[in-house]
């Protein structure tokens, strides 16, 4: 039976794996905290304390200790982002003449995306668990319409990362449990852009083609976590994520290049490559209970965005390299929690959440990610339906300011406007214990 349950779940692992190619989302800079259903009920303030299930495998393996016996979480989160660009004066930029860039506004940039994720944990014995985690940590996406204003600097935006993350845990004693998890990650980036090929040959805006940049890599990484049972009522988490660095390598090809240019390396097919480095993270949470009914948790998070400086294509065929300065800030994010048990069926969540977003200032501010500050609102509940069985759901808007971008490019122009941001979350979450 065993053998069995093994077997179903990585075959589950597998299948999640292949789902998650599509795991595209909008989030604070390209990180996604969307790993929990259950999670994103409380806006993820529980985060590295509150080990109400698998999905902690992500947040703290050291939760695990808390799960007994064997627990499989079979979790999808859709995500309807809204990415809405308003001209303001965009021109094309030095050397070219200060003319205004043609194009419309480019549409909604957001799509409808699905992300799946699985876990699966298992006590060992009295002190030792073992667990894997399949998931997408990176991601995003963007589509404008083709003919845009900003068509120059951005078309389709593509990263997608897969995540397989076998983990331990190590209960040491009735107040202390340690946990360490390794991540072989998989990321995969599409970059197209159109090319103002009737700047070069005297006739800005007249002759546009475009180029697209297509290239993987996986690398390795790890995560630790503690947990510590302060008293009956008390537990505080910490964790931490490592970076994980990536030489992504492939091809960049051009469609519609004037004959007269056809000789250029620039615009000639090639293969392509570009160092990307994921960061690290670090978390504290804090899970309180009140009584049977309340509880309430916090957490505070860290990322080293500042490891993101900039993104720099370089060419097989001795091409210059295309370089794209990003200088990202840390950020943090901050979230509260609550949720009440009415009776042993049920149990409601809320949470709110602060979430700074690493890019600078306008100037930096990048079609490609057109990022900012956001503002978490979650509610959700899970539904005891059987002794060894719950499902999980959660609800999260989140509120963006208007955001503002003043971002040049060489012979890509000046994008000047504004973008009018807003996402939407639904998650559903199966938990199944045997």
């Amino acid at each position: 039976m065993q053998a069995n349950t093994i077997r179903s779940a990585l075959r589950l692992g597998v299948m999640t794996a292949l789902s998650a190619q599509a795991a595209v989302l909008w989030a604070a800079g390209f990180a996604l905290t969307e790993q929990s259903a259950s999670g994103l009920g409380n806006a993820f303030a529980g985060g590295s304390a509150a080990a109400e299930d698998a999905s902690t495998i992500f947040y703290n393996p050291a939760g695990m200790t808390r799960l007994p016996g064997r627990q499989v979480v079979l979790g999808v989160h859709a995500i309807d982002p809204s990415v809405n660009f308003t001209n303001q004066g965009s021109t094309l930029a030095p050397p070219a003449p200060p003319l205004p860039l043609t194009g419309g506004n480019g549409g909604d940039a957001g799509q409808w995306t699905y992300v799946p994720n699985l876990y699966l944990s298992w006590q060992l014995n009295e002190s030792l668990w073992a667990g894997i985690g399949v998931n997408s940590p990176f991601g995003l996406k963007t589509d404008y319409a083709a003919g845009w204003v900003g068509r120059y600097q951005a078309l389709d935006t593509d990263l997608k990362t897969i995540n397989i993350n076998p983990s331990i845990a190590y209960k040491v004693s009735d107040t202390i449990s340690l946990g360490l998890g390794l991540s072989a990650q998989q990321a995969q980036v599409t970059l197209t852009k159109a090319i103002d090929f009737g700047l070069l040959l005297g006739a800005p805006q007249s002759m546009d083609g475009s180029q697209e940049l297509s290239a993987s890599d996986w690398g390795v990484g790890f995560n630790l976590g503690a947990l510590f049972q302060i008293s009956p009522d008390m537990r505080i988490g910490v964790a931490y994520r490592s970076r994980i660095d990536y030489t992504l390598s492939g091809t960049s090809s051009f469609s519609g290049v004037p004959g007269a240019l056809s000789g250029l390396a620039s615009f000639q097919n090639s293969g392509a490559s570009a160092a990307l480095t994921v960061p690290d993270s670090a978390s504290v949470s804090v899970f309180q209970t009140f009584g049977d009914q309340w509880e309430m948790m916090g957490d505070i998070t860290w990322t080293q965005w500042t490891l993101f400086n900039q993104l720099a294509v370089n060419f097989a065929n001795g091409a210059p390299s295309n370089v794209t300065p990003e200088n990202w800030q840390n950020a943090w994010r901050l979230s509260l929690g609550m949720s009440y048990k009415p009776n042993q069926s049920w149990k409601v969540r809320g949470g709110v959440a602060w979430d700074q977003t690493p890019v600078p200032n306008a100037t930096l501010r990048t079609a490609r990610l057109p990022d900012n500050n956001r503002t978490w609102l979650s509610v959700g509940a899970s539904w005891y339906f059987a002794k060894s069985a719950s499902l999980d759901f959660g609800y999260a808007h989140l509120f963006v300011p208007s955001t503002s971008i003043d971002h040049t490019e060489p012979n890509s122009g000046t994008l000047i406007g504004s973008y009018d941001n807003s996402a939407n979350i639904v998650s559903l979450q199966l938990v199944y214990s045997f």
